[in-house]
């Protein structure tokens, strides 16, 4: 399983969404896509669950790396 790193804490809030659906939408089935964001991207997971078919919800997982430091993989089914 192939695995995405997306960093997108130098990014302006605006293009932050659209920026890692493009990446997501990349993804064949099976891969996830792992961001770096400056925040819990809770909103994000959200956003995905209700908009994203093809998000693994159940399989999303986020761990604090830092006081302003959060990984997140977001799996594709």
């Amino acid at each position: 399983m192939a695995d995405t790193i997306l960093d997108v804490r130098d990014l302006p809030p605006a293009e932050r969404h659209p920026k890692i659906h493009a990446a997501f939408d990349d993804l064949d089935a099976g891969e996830s896509l792992t961001i770096l964001n400056d925040h819990d991207p809770k909103p994000l997971f959200y956003e995905m669950q209700a908009e994203v078919d093809a998000f693994d919800a159940d399989n999303y997982a986020v761990e604090k790396q830092g006081p302003n430091e959060f990984a997140a993989t977001f799996p594709k089914q």
